[in-house]
């Protein structure tokens, strides 16, 4: 086994070690499922301050990439039933924000029709489950989302928290980098994908 992942997995504690307090890792949890059920912005400090903590060794770093990935799944499909089941009846429900509301969905079906499956990664679940979105590639397609997001932001942060605090070993430069790259990737992704569809929009035009 290379150092990279042996030095990984001597510094993973169990989920419930003694150097991370027991509640830690479901506050962890119900965070990232409420920010994929539709609750905005915590989801993402979660992840990062827990990935700050395990680069400090006071929580495990594996632990907190597989809760996170597993609540943003949950919080994913949470979402995607509410707007499959009552997603209609919210946006006509009457009041100031109505209009918002509204615009939320038209960007959302933009967003399909530019990325296709794609949007899951930049859209709320619950337009998923409003625009009637297959249940079983939402649910593939979520956890695919979760996965990279959880992988990006987490190996951001814990490579930043190491390097910040004077630890630059191979394995903390490699882990940063990973999540650089990871969340690079996920933006040159969905921005070849939007010049793409704007040639194809483009040339439909001028046909």
């Amino acid at each position: 086994m290379s150092p990279l992942w042996t030095n990984l997995l001597a510094s993973s504690s169990p989920l419930l070690s003694s150097s991370a307090a027991w509640w830690e890792y479901p506050v962890l949890f119900l965070a990232v499922m409420a920010s994929w059920a539709g609750v905005p912005a915590i989801g993402s400090a979660a992840v990062a301050a827990a990935a700050v903590g395990a680069s400090q060794g006071k929580l495990s770093l594996i632990a907190v990439i597989v809760i996170s990935t597993i609540a943003g799944e949950a919080g994913g499909l949470i979402g995607y039933h509410v707007g499959n089941r009552w997603g209609v009846q919210i946006l006509a429900r009457p009041g100031k924000r109505q209009s918002g509301r509204q615009k939320l969905m038209d960007k959302g079906e933009l967003a399909y029709a530019k990325w296709g499956r794609l949007a899951v990664f930049v859209t709320p679940a619950i337009i998923s489950g409003t625009a009637k979105m297959n249940r079983r590639q939402f649910a593939v397609w979520n956890f695919v989302a979760s996965l990279a997001f959880t992988l990006s932001v987490a190996a951001t942060a814990y490579g930043f928290g190491r390097v910040t605090t004077g630890h630059h070993s191979p394995e903390d430069v490699v882990i940063l980098i990973i999540g650089l790259v990871m969340s690079a990737v996920m933006v040159a992704i969905l921005v070849r994908r939007h010049r793409r569809h704007k040639v194809l929009v483009a040339g439909s035009a001028s046909s």
